[in-house]
């Protein structure tokens, strides 16, 4: 089904778009047109709050403080399709960011990230730039590993495999990279850097 999904969004979805045709919900219950972020440097991210990789909204938000004032905007899409790890409702994820990780970027309302619920922006960020590995760390093996168990094929479809999945957009609203959670905040502070 998942694998439907994504070839229904590369039919749909154009890949010479930018995000800026795109809207979603915000975790006010307001909806945003991505078009109000023109100009800027975005990085979207899927979260969820009780994850191995949670602790990454630290990284996240120490980002977000470091360039925000050159025009970075990050951008949290709390998700529970992972093993469940973000069951909150969207106040709840909201209060939980802001206690644990002092969190201030944009949350968006919890929304499914894969399958044919999916957000469109979402379907859009990966048929831009579809999974391609967890890379040779231990903790990507490790995932490689538990999803492999699950689906042997897991690595053939372009969508999203984990909490934590960051996508890297310019300031003219095309993806330039995707990183897994695998990839660290900080690990990606020179690729933002060169954007800004």
């Amino acid at each position: 089904m998942a694998g439907l999904g994504a070839a229904l969004c590369l039919l749909s979805c154009k890949p010479g778009e930018t995000v800026y045709g795109y809207t979603a919900v915000d975790n006010q219950g307001q909806e945003i047109s991505f078009s109000q972020y023109k100009g800027d440097v975005l990085l979207m991210v899927n979260t969820a709050s009780k994850c191995g990789f949670t602790p990454q909204y630290d990284g996240l938000e120490a980002l977000y403080q470091k360039y925000k004032d050159q025009g970075l905007v990050i951008i949290g899409f709390p998700c529970d399709q992972f093993g469940h790890q973000e069951p909150g409702t969207d106040d709840e994820i909201a209060e939980f960011c802001r206690l644990n990780f002092g969190v201030t970027f944009p949350l968006m309302a919890k929304a499914d990230v894969n399958g044919e619920n999916a957000i469109p922006v979402f379907k859009w960020l990966y048929a831009q730039k579809p999974f391609a590995g967890f890379g040779d760390s231990d903790t990507g093996k490790f995932m490689d590993q538990m999803l492999s168990g699950r689906d042997p094929d897991y690595a053939s479809n372009p969508d999203i495999k984990w909490n934590f999945t960051k996508f890297l957009l310019d300031r003219k609203g095309r993806v330039v990279a995707r990183f897994e959670p695998t990839v660290t905040p900080e690990e990606i502070d020179a690729e933002i850097l060169k954007l800004l």
